[in-house]
C-alpha cells in the first residue's frame, strides 16, 4: 500500500484541502504539542510518558499555523504504535488527519517496522474509526474501557507486501 510521501518539511499529500506542511519535531517542541492537545481535546495529558523507544512526533502546519499533531512510539521490535493525534476543529474534515497518518506511515516504514497499530474510541472519535477502515486497517481487538466510558478498538495495518 503505497502512500504519498509527506516527510519532514515537505508538502502534504494530495487530498488535503488546505496548504499543509508536516514536520517531525523533537521534545523541545513539546510545549507546542501540549497547546495543540489542550486546544483539540481540552486535556492536559498527552500520553503517560515520553520516555519511549523511537518516539516520533509530527506537527501539521497550514500557512505557518500549527493545526494538528500525531505522535507514536515503538510498541515492540516489529510494531509501531500511534498513541495520539488530533486536528484543530477549524481544520477537520479537510484531509489533515489523513496527511498526518500518511506521513507517519512513511516514516515508520523507513524505520523498518512492519506493523502499525492504534487504538480509538468510536463513540468519541468516529472519524478515526471510519478512516482506519477506509485505509485498510483491520480491527484486531475490541473491549469496553470504563475509564473512557466507551469501547476501545485496536486497529492494525500490515506494512509488508505479503499481508
Amino acid at each position: 500500500m503505497s502512500r504519498p510521501n509527506a516527510n519532514a518539511g515537505r508538502a502534504a499529500p494530495e487530498g488535503a484541502d488546505v496548504p499543509l506542511t508536516i514536520t517531525e519535531v523533537s521534545l523541545d517542541q513539546l510545549d507546542l504539542i501540549r497547546r495543540l492537545n489542550v486546544d483539540i481535546f481540552d486535556d492536559e495529558q498527552i500520553i503517560k510518558t515520553f520516555e519511549r523507544d523511537d518516539l516520533l512526533m509530527l506537527v501539521a502546519r497550514s500557512e505557518g499555523t500549527a493545526v494538528g499533531f500525531k505522535l507514536g512510539y515503538r510498541l515492540d521490535p516489529r510494531s509501531f504504535y500511534s498513541a495520539k493525534g488530533g486536528v484543530r476543529k477549524a481544520y477537520r474534515r479537510r484531509g489533515v488527519a489523513r496527511a498526518l497518518l500518511y506521513a507517519m506511515l512513511d516514516l515508520v516504514r523507513e524505520r523498518g517496522y512492519n506493523r502499525f497499530v492504534y487504538d480509538t474510541f468510536p463513540n468519541k472519535h468516529p472519524g478515526m474509526t471510519v478512516m482506519g477502515l477506509d485505509e485498510g486497517f483491520r480491527v484486531i481487538r475490541a473491549g469496553y474501557s470504563p475509564r473512557y466510558q466507551d469501547y476501545r478498538l485496536r486497529f492494525e495495518l500490515s506494512l509488508t507486501d505479503d499481508a
